[in-house]
C-alpha cells in the first residue's frame, strides 16, 4: 500500500505570529544598537578634542604661548578674510604636515598662493575638526573670480574658547576674557582660574544660521543679556545670515582657516545647545549674533570703533550634552542643563568664580 506524505505549511495565524515576534525583537534591539553606535561617535567626538588640547599644548611649548585668534596691525587692521586663526596655527600639531607645507599661513588664507591650494578636491578638509555626528558634511563654495580659481572650504565641529561675551574692543586693544581674541598669545599662567578649571575647546555645529547686529548689541557690554535680551538683538539686527533653515546664507562655522569669532569661536552668554528662535524664520532654532567683525578695517581705523560682542553656543548632536577640552587637556560631558553661572564661570580665564559659586 502506497504511503501518503502530508505537506504542512504555515497558517496565517502562525506567520502573523513570526512576524509580531521578529518586530518585538527588533524594537527591543535597534533602540541598544543606536545607543552603542551614539556612544562610539561619541568617543571618537571626545578624542578629537583631546588631540586638539594636545595640540595647542605642543604650541604652547614651542612658543611658550597659545596661538592668537587673529594677528593684524594695530591700527591698520585688514580687510576680508585676511588671517588664519587657531586651527591653522596648529596644523603641525595635528598631524597635518602636508597641508601646513602646502599653505604659507604669513598670507591670508584665501590668497591666491593658498587658494590653489584650497582648489584641490577635499584639500580643505580636516578629519580631527570634524564630529562624527554632524549632519551637514558639504564644503562651502566660492566660484572662480579673476585669477583666484574656484576653492572649497570646510566647517569645523570644535570652536576656541572666546570668552563670555566681549570679543574685542579696538579702541582700548582689549579682548575678551576667554583664551583666544585678536593679538592674544596668552600662555597657560594667564589662566589664574586653573587649567582644570578653564575652557579651552567645545563643540559647535557646521552651517549655523547668524546675525550681525552692527551697533545693536555694541552697547549692551555689561550686565550680560539673558537669552530674552539677546533675541531681542537678533530681531533688530540688518545683517543676516540665516537662511530657512541651512541654506548658503547660513553659513557660520563653515570656514575653518577663518579666526573672526563667527567661525572658530564660541562664547558662554547662553548655556549648551540653547535654542533662539529667530522671528522671521520660526524654523531656526539655533542662531548665533555678534556685532561687527573684528578685524575689519573700516572698524579699527574708525574713529569711533565698534566692540565686537557675540553669543556664540556651543551646540552639539549628541543628546543633552556637548563635549568640551579644558586647557588641562581633559576633556568632559557638559550637559545642556548647566547652571549658565557655573558655565560662565568655565570660561573666564582669571574671574576668580568659581570660588564664589
Amino acid at each position: 500500500m502506497k504511503q501518503r506524505y502530508f505537506h504542512h505549511a504555515f497558517t496565517l495565524v502562525e506567520l502573523l505570529v513570526v512576524i509580531a515576534i521578529i518586530g518585538i525583537l527588533i524594537a527591543l534591539l535597534l533602540p541598544a544598537v543606536q545607543s552603542a553606535r551614539e556612544a562610539a561617535r561619541r568617543i571618537q567626538c571626545t578624542n578629537n578634542l583631546k588631540q586638539i588640547a594636545i595640540a595647542v599644548h605642543n604650541y604652547h611649548d614651542t612658543f611658550l604661548a597659545m596661538p592668537p585668534s587673529l594677528f593684524f596691525e594695530p591700527g591698520v587692521g585688514f580687510s576680508g578674510n585676511a588671517n588664519w586663526g587657531p586651527i591653522g596655527r596648529i596644523l603641525n600639531y595635528i598631524e597635518q604636515g602636508g597641508m601646513s607645507g602646502a599653505v604659507d599661513p604669513s598670507k591670508p588664507f584665501d590668497h591666491a598662493d593658498n587658494i590653489a591650494f584650497f582648489s584641490q578636491e577635499n584639500t580643505g578638509r580636516i578629519p580631527v575638526f570634524v564630529c562624527p555626528s554632524e549632519e551637514n558634511r558639504q564644503p562651502r563654495e566660492w566660484a572662480a573670480s579673476g585669477t583666484i580659481p574656484a576653492y572649497k572650504l570646510y566647517g569645523a565641529n570644535y570652536a576656541f574658547n572666546f570668552g563670555t561675551w566681549l570679543v574685542w574692543d579696538p579702541a582700548t586693544r582689549k579682548g575678551g576674557d576667554g583664551l583666544f581674541y585678536p593679538n592674544s598669545c596668552l600662555n597657560f599662567a594667564a589662566a589664574s582660574d586653573g587649567t582644570s578649571n578653564t575652557l579651552l575647546t567645545a563643540e559647535v555645529k557646521a552651517w549655523t544660521p547668524y546675525t550681525r547686529a552692527n551697533t545693536a548689541a555694541e552697547a549692551v557690554l555689561e550686565p550680560i543679556p539673558d537669552a530674552a535680551g539677546i533675541k531681542t538683538i537678533l530681531d533688530a539686527a540688518t545683517d543676516k545670515k540665516l537662511g530657512p533653515p541651512i541654506d548658503a546664507a547660513a553659513t557660520g562655522r563653515t570656514e575653518w582657516p577663518d579666526g573672526r569669532c563667527h567661525h572658530s569661536g564660541f562664547t558662554t552668554a547662553l548655556t549648551p545647545n540653547t535654542k533662539l528662535v529667530y522671528s522671521t524664520y520660526a524654523e531656526v532654532n539655533r542662531c548665533d549674533v555678534s556685532t561687527i567683525r573684528e578685524g575689519t578695517n573700516s572698524n579699527e581705523t574708525n574713529a569711533s570703533p565698534v566692540r565686537t560682542v557675540a553669543s556664540l553656543t556651543s551646540r552639539s548632536y549628541h543628546p543633552g550634552i556637548i563635549c568640551a577640552a579644558r586647557l588641562d587637556g581633559s576633556v568632559h560631558l557638559v550637559s545642556e542643563t548647566i547652571r549658565l553661572e557655573l558655565w560662565r564661570a568655565l570660561s573666564t580665564r582669571d574671574g576668580n568664580e568659581l570660588n564664589n559659586i
